[in-house]
């Protein structure tokens, strides 16, 4: 990448702190004549290296804790790296803690204007602005108050219009557009697509709503424990750090360069193999293909108009007894957004006990639910316990591919997504 191309470039970031047991003991640290060490040293991060380039927008995930306020506030200047170096070319403008830098004796406008002289805003469209920004945080009368008068939600909303009334050259947000109520939050995700798409900054997108991560980002980083664990496509490294975060566990690749070989259980049956799937679980069964039909005319679908019943069909290979099985499908459009969730324990089905050493066929009907045409995926989990205590057997993501497309849904737009539980059905077809 040429010097040119980039905005931020990061390399071998580390950061450490001192911890002291009692505050005391800092200053006995200092004045000890033996240089006697009275701290154990933290590493919020080790050796972090990354690069972004001009117009990307690249999201930072990882639990609370695993670097990214430290990474954050390196950035924008609070902190100082302990070693690596950082070079930045724009001017950077970051949604961290909103409403930080506020005086609480000026009043909304005031505080507005004062801002607004530090950023080197021209007089002649500092009027124009101003309005802007009142109109944006929509706060009412409080704008000619006093802000140690404001909720915490209404200096949030300021703070947000402020930091944005300025297209920065680099925006580095935090989580910031969880703030005020739904509309506000609507209007703060419009204001921020508008920004991307405009590719006249690169953003910076910290946030633990892995939609939002989706929605906005090309690229996503994940930090664990003060290092980057992965880094690449985002729908990818969502789905490692959802089955992370959710079970402890590792996604797994599937191979693509194994050729797909087709292993019919059931002759009747055309099975697609799922081996290329990403894919986790403890392994004591895994699913090895599906195949997902009308139930009317037992044809083989993968476009849909929407209200047509179903049977799915699951292959399962049982490595340890599996005593009390569950098996699930969510259907997820192209955002990685869940659209629906079945189940068997949520509809009280109880499927068999599944023994060691054996090949089963799980069936689900069910009836396809109107939604609006696009491309969705199906994804597949089973698990061995129940609703609130289980253990994830084999989660495959994106199982299978549909598409739906309904010319009269152009023209009309469903509205309440309910299923229909009493054409839902779970049947184990076969014991090995």
């Amino acid at each position: 990448m040429k010097d040119n191309d980039f905005s931020i470039q990061v390399k071998n970031i580390t950061k450490v702190y001192k911890l002291y047991k009692e505050p005391i003991d800092r200053l006995k640290e200092a004045l000890n004549p033996f240089g006697k060490i009275y701290h154990k040293n933290f590493k919020a991060l080790e050796n972090i290296t990354f690069d972004i380039k001009k117009g990307e927008v690249v999201g930072i995930i990882g639990k609370n804790g695993a670097g990214k306020s430290t990474l954050l506030k390196i950035l924008t200047g609070v902190l100082t790296q302990t070693e690596g170096s950082i070079n930045v070319k724009g001017k950077i403008s970051a949604l961290l803690e909103l409403g930080a830098g506020f005086n609480p004796e000026l009043t909304g406008i005031e505080n507005i204007k004062f801002h607004a002289n530090i950023n080197g805003l021209e007089q002649s469209s500092l009027d124009e602005k101003i309005q802007e920004i009142i109109d944006f945080a929509d706060i009412g009368d409080f704008i000619y108050q006093p802000l140690k008068m404001y909720s915490s939600g209404m200096k949030s909303r300021l703070g947000f219009a402020l930091a944005i009334s300025i297209v920065p050259e680099i925006l580095i947000v935090d989580e910031a557009l969880s703030v005020g109520d739904i509309r506000f939050k609507q209007k703060s995700m419009r204001k921020m697509k508008e920004l991307i798409e405009g590719d006249e900054c690169t953003v910076l997108f910290v946030s633990h709503d892995m939609g939002a991560v989706k929605n906005f980002c090309s690229r996503v980083i994940w930090l664990d424990k003060g290092t980057i664990k992965a880094e690449g496509d985002p729908e990818d490294i969502v789905n490692q750090y959802g089955a992370y975060m959710a079970y402890g566990l590792e996604t797994k690749r599937g191979d693509t360069k194994k050729p797909v070989k087709k292993q019919l259980f059931n002759d009747d049956i055309e099975w697609d193999d799922v081996s290329k799937c990403d894919s986790f679980g403890e392994g004591g069964a895994k699913i090895t293909h599906t195949a997902l039909y009308k139930t009317d005319s037992n044809e083989k679908v993968t476009i849909l108009d929407g209200g047509e019943k179903l049977r799915f069909f699951i292959k399962i290979d049982v490595k340890e007894d599996i005593y009390s099985p569950g098996i699930g499908l969510q259907l997820k459009d192209k955002l990685g957004n869940i659209i629906f969730t079945l189940n068997n324990y949520v509809y009280d089905i109880k499927l068999d006990m599944l023994s060691k050493d054996t090949q089963h066929i799980i069936q689900i009907d069910f009836v396809f639910p109107n939604i609006k045409n696009g491309d969705y995926t199906l994804t597949i989990a089973l698990s061995d316990g129940t609703q609130d205590n289980h253990i994830q057997q084999h989660w495959v993501h994106d199982a299978v591919v549909l598409k739906v497309f309904n010319y009269k849904e152009i023209y009309k737009r469903s509205g309440l997504l309910i299923l229909d539980q009493d054409n839902i059905n779970i049947d184990l077809l076969s014991k090995g």
